[in-house]
């Protein structure tokens, strides 16, 4: 069992209330503020949640640095309001920082191999175990799996 922080708790609703207001400026049709404010909210929830240090080094890795260019740029484009094209190069930033087609290969390969109980390494080891701990992971993978076939 994960055990959270006060602080991090704290952190944990920053960064909710970050997504919240990212997806109501896009709902809005593209609010430079609400995404600005939303971005900014976003960064300071995750740097409560997992450290500043280690905030740092995930973003500054060599092989992450394209994905962090673009994220940031992104970022730096809507506080330049200009919100279509930085949420387009935040898009960009943020599949290429967590690099999503080897976490759904890893996921897919994982399921196939059953007998197996833990998740290979990925970007987002915590999120796929804690989903992976859910008693009905099998259903809900092959109604997802079904769709995209």
């Amino acid at each position: 069992m994960i055990t959270i922080t006060e602080f991090q708790k704290i952190g944990v609703g920053i960064t909710g209330f970050g997504i919240f207001f990212v997806l109501f400026g896009i709902l809005l049709y593209f609010d430079s503020v609400l995404l600005a404010f939303g971005n900014i909210l976003f960064l300071a929830g995750l740097a409560i949640i997992i450290g500043l240090r280690r905030t740092f080094t995930f973003f500054f890795q060599r092989p992450k640095l394209k994905g962090t260019s673009f994220f940031l740029g992104g970022i730096l484009v809507v506080l330049f309001r200009w919100p279509v094209i930085g949420m387009i190069l935040e898009t960009y930033g943020f599949v290429t920082l967590f690099n999503f087609s080897n976490i759904m290969l890893k996921m897919d390969l994982q399921y196939e191999n059953t007998e197996r109980t833990e998740l290979p390494s990925a970007n987002m080891d915590i999120i796929f175990n804690f989903l992976w701990t859910l008693p009905d992971k099998h259903r809900i993978y092959d109604h997802t799996r079904q769709k995209h076939l």
